[in-house]
């Protein structure tokens, strides 16, 4: 009996054990949050105290507690809400005391951590005097699950998974541009297609330039309105865009000039004022390998690289209120690739850096708006693709990771999609060529009978 209970005991032990590394989803769900709870009830006070996150309590109740128990009068800490548990971790509100602030809480956040014993401690804040806590429990950008509720709307689509375990989601109406750098097998190009996949199912022109000879691009020929696949096709694709993003501007130009007395919400300056019915549909322009634009060997490429650079900051300065945006992706995006590359990443709001090969590289995307993002870009291992950090203009940045999804589930996708891309006649004479899909051979409904006599 005691050779069983032990080997039961070491059984219960190694399993446990296996199953956090193998299945932290399941261990967290069985062993670690009641763990964590326990830990979080039994030494609230005293951790919050430990952190200096305790105040002086008010002079009636300290009054109170002299004249009725004669104890010694402790601080306070902040009111704790309800824990409510999920999937990945606890969410639990704090109140805060007079004379505290987030930044308090936030700046203890990793002493929670390892005080409550979990993978990462996130601090929000709700309403003045309302903080919640997100205790994540593991890793969850070591196995990608995207959450199951996540809201979609229009241009505004999940492509990856925070380090918080809540959904990232590129909207592009609020940020219309994007830069997304990464080295080889980093992972860009599944950014890439899950970001073209979600899009593929929403009534929005996806236009496509890879001067990779479009072997990143062209398994999606089927959803694309336009595909450029070498300088030369994009040096006649960008005037086209240009001559759209023109047309929308008279588009909006006319709808201003309304008589005096029309309501407010008739009058508009971007493309979303007209109704839906005049409304053109937005245009996503992907660019893969940006640098190949950059690159010149003559002088003639030269001309040709200046005048492409210029359209691209054009699209880039005019095109969101035009319903134009730009993805604009590459291995490297500095200063060596020549005049106008500056400019062109000042317009660029949303900066995605999967691991590059340098530092130098890091800094590019994420010098200028979050320095001390750059140190988290280089730290990203190659063990983990499509691992990345991200960032915008406002100074926040995050690690996510995007969801493996193959080559050709992605091209399925698209294709079962092909009929959400709008009509676009100035696009036409780009769309690229999609070869029919071979028909399987299928047995005959009814079996052949032999003819007897």
């Amino acid at each position: 009996m005691t050779l069983a209970e032990l080997g039961g005991s070491l059984a219960a032990i190694g399993g446990a054990a296996y199953a956090r590394h193998a299945y932290p989803a399941a261990y967290w769900s069985t062993v670690g949050l009641p763990l964590s709870v326990a830990r979080l009830l039994g030494s609230y006070a005293s951790t919050m105290d430990a952190c200096g996150l305790t105040v002086a309590p008010p002079r009636w109740r300290a009054l109170a507690v002299k004249a009725t128990t004669r104890r010694e009068v402790r601080p306070v800490p902040p009111r704790r809400g309800l824990i409510r548990p999920t999937s990945t971790g606890l969410r639990i509100r704090l109140r805060l005391a007079p004379g505290q602030e987030p930044a308090d809480v936030a700046a203890s956040a990793e002493r929670l951590r390892h005080a409550w014993g979990v993978h990462a401690v996130y601090v929000r804040d709700i309403k003045p005097g309302v903080v919640e806590l997100r205790l994540v429990g593991y890793n969850v950008l070591r196995k990608v699950r995207m959450p199951r509720r996540i809201a979609g709307e229009h241009l505004r689509v999940p492509v990856a998974l925070r380090e918080d375990a809540t959904a990232f989601v590129r909207d592009y109406r609020a940020v219309p541009h994007e830069l997304v750098l990464g080295a080889t097998l980093s992972g860009k190009s599944m950014y890439l297609r899950n970001l073209i996949t979600k899009l593929a199912a929403q009534p929005v022109v996806l236009v496509g330039i890879d001067c990779k000879r479009g072997v990143e691009l062209s398994p999606f020929a089927s959803r694309l309105s336009a595909l450029s696949t070498d300088p030369d096709q994009a040096s006649e694709l960008l005037p086209v865009l240009v001559k759209e993003m023109e047309d929308r501007y008279d588009l909006i130009k006319a709808r201003q000039g309304v008589a005096p007395g029309t309501p407010e919400e008739l009058i508009t300056s971007d493309i979303w004022g007209p109704p839906e019915d005049e409304r053109p549909a937005p245009i996503v322009l992907f660019i893969d390998e940006v640098a190949e634009l950059f690159l010149v060997a003559t002088k003639k490429e030269e001309e040709r690289r200046d005048e492409m650079v210029t359209q691209l900051i054009r699209l880039a300065q005019l095109g969101g209120a035009a319903g134009i945006y730009l993805v604009v992706c590459g291995q490297r995006f500095g200063a060596e690739l020549g005049k106008g590359e500056t400019m062109l990443r000042a317009q660029l709001t949303g900066r995605v850096c999967h691991r590059v090969n340098d530092e130098a590289s890091a800094k590019m995307a994420l010098g200028d708006i979050a320095p001390e993002a750059v140190y988290a870009a280089c730290a990203i291992a190659s063990e983990l693709p499509g691992l990345a950090v991200v960032g915008d203009t406002s100074g926040g940045w995050s690690r996510i990771r995007t969801l493996y999804l193959s080559l050709a589930d992605a091209a399925a996708t698209c294709r079962e999609t092909a009929h959400f891309a709008p009509d676009v006649p100035a696009l036409t004479p780009f769309r690229p060529y999609v070869p029919p899909v071979p028909l399987k051979d299928s047995a005959p409904v009814v079996a052949p009978q032999p003819v007897t006599e």
